[in-house]
């Protein structure tokens, strides 16, 4: 059947398909009518048995450990197997694997008490609706199954029209999959305030949707915590109208991005000689330089410093270099750079960045293609098939 639900947002049209599953046959414990003399021996005994009966169906029907199911059991009581039996159904019917839906159960063990027809199904269903595949619908459940906790009326749908109102569908799925957190958050909290406070300072549609699309977990931060970033990142010199202002506020917000942040300064700055001003200067032009792993940071530089030969002083003009694959595009083409100065061709003072900056057509056509009458193989060093000391 289609179901029109109207939120206080654009209507949104869902087809919820009816499971086959059948509804849970839970009742609520009655009073026991026991003397009082007798009374706490078989409430014992009952609660015991219900226990019992729990952690041996979450150990044998749906595959936790007998720790693990003890734990679980603190959070879920069983009456019977028959609505869990319909539970494990649903999942398994909408692909997730047996070792997915133990991850289910192991996180949120209260989905076995869930009714799988007028609960889980029509939620499973909207997500498939909006344009998750089968696939990432199990493993968007599997890495979040509290989202089968939520009222699909009064959270889900409401958190898909607020991202679908910013960003494309394709995005939107996108999100779903990478950060589905937002669909637990109250927005009025935080991601509303957020929005509204930078818009209000001017960031443009298109630099709000690069926010919401890739980097939806900064919408999510305090309120104002992060209007003290956006202040910070403004007073460090970045265009609120630009895609790097996006960038520089993912840098800085959260304790752990500002620990990389801080961590990556000392090490431009005790390694390789950078001043503060390098530093300031390099994440201003690519934000994404600050926060590297450490071991990416340390190869790059190593490699284009004591390798290249580039000194480290120059590196903070074209910082966006230290974010490139070095397998996959630096080493590649300093390789043939290597080959032409060996072979006089080119300026051994030539700057790496000419080289290492341009899109791959125009870096073939100016160091490859150009050259191959010279050096025949220069193609096979460019692919990784000759060793610069064997041209």
């Amino acid at each position: 059947m289609v179901v029109a639900l109207r939120l206080g947002y654009p209507i949104i049209l869902c087809r919820l398909v009816s499971s086959r599953t059948q509804s849970l046959g839970l009742g609520n414990l009655k009073p026991s009518n026991v003397s009082p003399q007798n009374h706490r021996r078989p409430i014992s005994s009952e609660s015991s048995n219900k226990a019992s009966f729990t952690v041996n169906y979450l150990i044998k029907s749906c595959g936790l450990s007998p720790e693990e199911a003890n734990l679980a059991a603190t959070k879920v009581e069983l009456q019977s197997p028959k609505g869990a039996d319909s539970v494990l159904a649903l999942l398994s019917s909408h692909g997730l694997s047996e070792t997915q839906i133990l991850r289910v159960v192991r996180s949120y063990p209260r989905v076995l008490v869930a009714d799988p027809e007028k609960t889980l199904a029509p939620k499973i269903e909207f997500f498939s609706s909006v344009g998750l595949s089968r696939v990432d619908l199990a493993r968007v459940l599997t890495f979040n199954p509290q989202l089968l906790s939520r009222s699909l009326e009064n959270q889900i749908v409401p958190s898909y029209n607020l991202l679908r109102s910013l960003i494309s569908e394709e995005n939107v799925v996108a999100v779903l999959k990478r950060r589905s957190w937002l669909f637990l958050e109250n927005h009025s909290r935080n991601v509303m305030p957020n929005i509204e406070l930078l818009r209000e300072l001017g960031m443009p549609r298109a630099c709000m949707s690069l926010l919401v699309a890739h980097d939806t977990q900064v919408l999510m931060h305090n309120h104002e915590d992060l209007a003290q970033v956006i202040d910070e990142v403004r007073g460090m010199g970045f265009d609120l109208k630009k895609s790097t202002f996006v960038v520089a506020l993912r840098a800085l917000c959260g304790k752990s991005y500002r620990a990389i942040w801080n961590r990556n300064r000392e090490i431009y700055k005790k390694c390789w000689g950078w001043s503060d001003d390098d530093v300031l200067s390099a994440f201003r032009k690519s934000p994404q330089c600050m926060i590297l792993s450490e071991k990416k940071l340390m190869e790059t530089m190593d490699f284009l410093v004591n390798k290249m030969g580039w000194p480290a002083a120059m590196i903070p003009t074209f910082p966006v270099i230290l974010c490139f694959s070095l397998e996959n595009r630096i080493i590649p083409r300093c390789s043939v750079v290597k080959v032409l100065m060996k072979k006089g061709l080119v300026d051994e003072n030539m700057s790496l960045a000419y080289a290492v900056l341009p899109a791959e057509k125009r870096f073939l056509e100016r160091f490859v293609t150009r050259y191959l009458s010279q050096v025949p193989n220069l193609m096979s060093v460019y692919e990784g098939e000759l060793n610069v000391q064997d041209v």
